[in-house]
C-alpha cells in the first residue's frame, strides 16, 4: 500500500503537537511496511520567500499554484493508493483534496482542530471559548473580531477560504476524528456519519517508566488558550514549596508570565523551549503533568506523552482532555478556584495513579494499537472504492 502524507508544518518557533504526530505517523507507517511518500511544506519557508512569492502568500490558503503543481507531479509519479491530509494552511490549501480527486486518489483527513468552521481553528478568542462562526455560511465574526493573527485582512482571507472550500471539505472521502467530540463537530458541519472514523493519535513508546518524580510539569506553547495564566494563579494560592516544584517548558507570547513567576517564587522554574527528549526528561523528574487548556483542545499530545511516561495528568473538562486522561488522572473546570482545589489532590495522589497512566497509554495510544487502526482505515477506504 502506498500513501501520500500531506502536511503544512507549523513554525519551528511555535512547537506543535500536530507536527510531532505527523512525523511519528510517517515513521510508524513505514515500520508497518507501507510505502510512505511525504508531501510536506513548512511555514518556516515564508521568511525566505522572494518578494513576488510573499505578495501571493495571502491567497495561498485558497489556492497555491506552486503547491498544486508540485502535488500534481508527485501524484503522477507515485500513483498512490490514498492521500492522507493533516494541516493544509497556509502553503498547501484545501486544493490538495481537489488535486488528489483529479487523479482518482481518495483523500483522508485527520481533524486536529476546528478549522472547517473557525478561522484560527481553536474556538477561542479574548480569553474565552467562542463559537460565533458555527453554523454560518460566512464567518463574518472572525473578521469583526480579527480572529486570525489579530488582523482583519488576514481574517477576511481565512473567512473567504472557509466559504470557498466548504464543498471541498465535504468531498473528503474519509475523516479521522480523534475523539467523539470531533466526530460530532464534523456531523454538525454536514459530514455523514459513515464517512467519519474515530481513531486517536499514538506516540512511540519512550520505554518503561522510571520511579515517579517530584512536582508538576507544564509543557505547552505559551499561548493564552493553553492556560498558563490560570495555572499560575491557582498555584499562587498555595504557600511557596507546598506543592513541590512547578516546571514550565515552552515558548510563546506568554513567556513573560513564566519568567515573572519564576523570579517571584522559589518553587517555579522556567525551562524555556524543549525538544521531545527534553520533555520526556522533565516528565521523568516530575510526579504529574498539568494541562490547563482553556479551549476545546482536541487530543493534547502532551498528555499522551505523560501517560507513556507513567505520569498521571491533571486537565480541564474541555475538549479531548477527559478522554485522553481516562482513569489516569483528574479533570477540573477551567477556573482558578477549581484548579487551586485540584492541585493538592493531584500532587498527593500522583504516585497511586502511575501504573494506571502507563496502562492507559499501552491500551489506547501505543503505536501497536493506533497504527493498525490507521492501516485498517486506509484499507477500508481503498476497498470501498474498488481500487
Amino acid at each position: 500500500m502506498k500513501v501520500v502524507i500531506a502536511h503544512n508544518r507549523y513554525r519551528s518557533d511555535a512547537p506543535s503537537g500536530e507536527n510531532t504526530i505527523v512525523d511519528l505517523e510517517i515513521e510508524q507507517l513505514g515500520a508497518a511496511g507501507l510505502t510512505v511518500v511525504p508531501f510536506l511544506r513548512s511555514s518556516d519557508e515564508i521568511p525566505t520567500m522572494s518578494r513576488g512569492q510573499r505578495a501571493l502568500l495571502p491567497l495561498s490558503p485558497i489556492y497555491s499554484p506552486s503547491s498544486t503543481a508540485a502535488l500534481d507531479a508527485l501524484l503522477r509519479e507515485h500513483r498512490p493508493d490514498v492521500l492522507h491530509l493533516h494541516n493544509p494552511y497556509p502553503l498547501l490549501s484545501p486544493w490538495v483534496v481537489r488535486t488528489a480527486h483529479k487523479h482518482g486518489v481518495p483523500v483522508i483527513q485527520t481533524v486536529h482542530n476546528y478549522r472547517q468552521v473557525c478561522a484560527p481553528g481553536v474556538y477561542f478568542r479574548d480569553g474565552h471559548v467562542c463559537t460565533d462562526c458555527k453554523g454560518r455560511a460566512f464567518a463574518l465574526p472572525a473578521i469583526t473580531n480579527r480572529c486570525y493573527r489579530d488582523s482583519a485582512a488576514q481574517s477576511a482571507i481565512m473567512a473567504t477560504t472557509l466559504a470557498v472550500h466548504r464543498g471541498t471539505w465535504k468531498s473528503v472521502d474519509r475523516y479521522i476524528a480523534l475523539t467523539s467530540q470531533i466526530a460530532e463537530h464534523l456531523r454538525d458541519f454536514g459530514i455523514p456519519a459513515e464517512r467519519i472514523v474515530i481513531k486517536p493519535n499514538g506516540i512511540n513508546d519512550p520505554g518503561q517508566p522510571t520511579p515517579i518524580g517530584e512536582g508538576v510539569l507544564f509543557a505547552a506553547r505559551l499561548a493564552p488558550e493553553k492556560g498558563l495564566g490560570l495555572l499560575l494563579e491557582a498555584w499562587s494560592r498555595h504557600p511557596d514549596g507546598s506543592l513541590g516544584t512547578l516546571r514550565i517548558a515552552g515558548d510563546g507570547e506568554q513567556r513573560g508570565l513564566a519568567e515573572q513567576a519564576a523570579a517571584i517564587r522559589g518553587d517555579v522554574v522556567y525551562l524555556g523551549p524543549l525538544d521531545r527528549a527534553g520533555v520526556f526528561r522533565e516528565l521523568a523528574g516530575s510526579a504529574l503533568l498539568a494541562a490547563p487548556s482553556m479551549w476545546h483542545d482536541v487530543l493534547p499530545t502532551s498528555i499522551i506523552e505523560s501517560l507513556a511516561s507513567g505520569r498521571p495528568a491533571l486537565g480541564t473538562t474541555l475538549g479531548g482532555s477527559p478522554f485522553v486522561i481516562g482513569d489516569a488522572g483528574w479533570t477540573a473546570e477551567p477556573t482558578v478556584d477549581a484548579w487551586a482545589a485540584a492541585l493538592p489532590v493531584a500532587v498527593r495522589e500522583a504516585a497511586s495513579l502511575a501504573d494506571k497512566a502507563r496502562a492507559r497509554y499501552e491500551s489506547t495510544f501505543h503505536p501497536s494499537v493506533t497504527t493498525g487502526q490507521l492501516v485498517d482505515v486506509y484499507a477500508g477506504l481503498i476497498a470501498g472504492r474498488g481500487r
